[in-house]
């Protein structure tokens, strides 16, 4: 049985507490917040789990396994250090850091005490964006040609970082995972009406093969809109988080482009819905740390995964706030 200490109890905590607290072959023993009145509302439902306002008791634990981390993303570094030299494995919410040398830094201190290091995407382990996966390794899309999200909602505004860090982290990891590689350059633009932050973000990214990707986040919108286009020669595919049942469409539609006469047509095919099975993306999430503890399964979004979103995340800002496209290669960037 692994056992687990969970680190912050404000916006995330309750669901990943939950989720945790549902799945086979794990044990929470400790909630640990600064804030009273939020462990006062865990002793409600959680009656066995120990309270604790202080991190060193859950450290000095020798009984805890792996801590999950779900404070402010400030304090994600320092908290996941100290349990990793501590020989706890970690569980970390998105973004994993606030720069690449500190996210680097926990990947070699993972490796060194040979613990386990996650990032929490959760969009990854939801049974659309697995779907979407399945299509894009297909091929049924044909060769892709460009994508286009839009992530925008009126707030949640972070004091600690921008809305690249806080939404654009979803679309890249998400883009991360069905590509399988990462953006050779980035070019963005930024926008700061209210405060210190950028509350507006539009990136575009270069990808190898000629595959182009234009993101727009936004903490100023009156309409919540979670949705992706993958445009494909031979067919599309849109996803969109927000509707409740078809959450996937794929389109049979194209343009045909006859060289001879030098003439474009277009094509118009059948639309499908696939089916999706019904299942928390958190309850996914957690089964797979818990199995990855007990070395019976891979990570898909592993530390290593983490450290490379918030690089992309880190060099999209320097684009935003100095109006030059970076150039990313192998973790390294320069501009131009």
């Amino acid at each position: 049985m692994v056992k687990i200490a969970l680190i912050g109890y404000g916006y995330w905590g309750p669901n990943l507490l939950r989720n945790f607290y549902e799945t086979p072959g794990c044990e929470i023993l400790y909630v640990c917040d600064v804030d009273l009145t939020r462990l006062k509302s865990v002793r409600k439902r959680y009656p066995s789990v120990i309270l604790t306002t202080s991190y060193s008791d859950i450290l000095a634990d020798g009984d805890i396994d792996a801590v999950i981390i779900a404070t402010p993303t400030r304090h994600h570094f320092e908290l996941a250090r100290k349990a990793l030299n501590e020989g706890k494995s970690v569980l970390v919410e998105k973004p994993m850091t606030l720069s690449s040398a500190e996210a680097r830094e926990l990947v070699e201190l993972a490796r060194k005490n040979k613990k386990i290091l996650m990032a929490d995407h959760t969009f990854l382990f939801t049974e659309a964006v697995r779907k979407l996966k399945q299509i894009v390794d297909s091929g049924i899309l044909g060769k892709i040609i460009y994508i286009d999200s839009v992530r925008v909602n009126l707030g949640l505004f972070q004091k600690d970082s921008n809305v690249i860090y806080d939404l654009a982290t979803h679309d890249i990891s998400i883009l991360k995972y069905l590509l399988g590689r990462d953006p050779l350059s980035v070019s963005s633009m930024g926008v700061k009406y209210f405060s210190n932050q950028e509350e507006i973000a539009y990136l575009h990214f270069d990808y190898p093969g000629g595959i182009t990707a234009h993101l727009h986040v936004s903490w100023l919108s009156p309409l919540k809109i979670r949705r992706m286009m993958i445009v494909g020669t031979k067919k599309m595919v849109v996803y969109d988080d927000v509707e409740l049942s078809e959450k996937i469409k794929i389109y049979d539609k194209g343009v045909l482009i006859d060289k001879e006469q030098v003439r474009i047509g277009y094509r118009s095919g059948d639309l499908l819905a696939p089916n999706l099975d019904i299942k928390e993306a958190l309850g996914v999430l957690a089964s797979e740390f818990v199995l990855a503890l007990e070395k019976k399964k891979d990570l898909v979004s592993s530390g290593e995964f983490g450290s490379e979103v918030v690089n992309i995340l880190e060099k999209a800002t320097v684009s935003a706030r100095t109006g030059k496209k970076i150039l990313l290669k192998n973790g390294n960037s320069k501009k131009r």
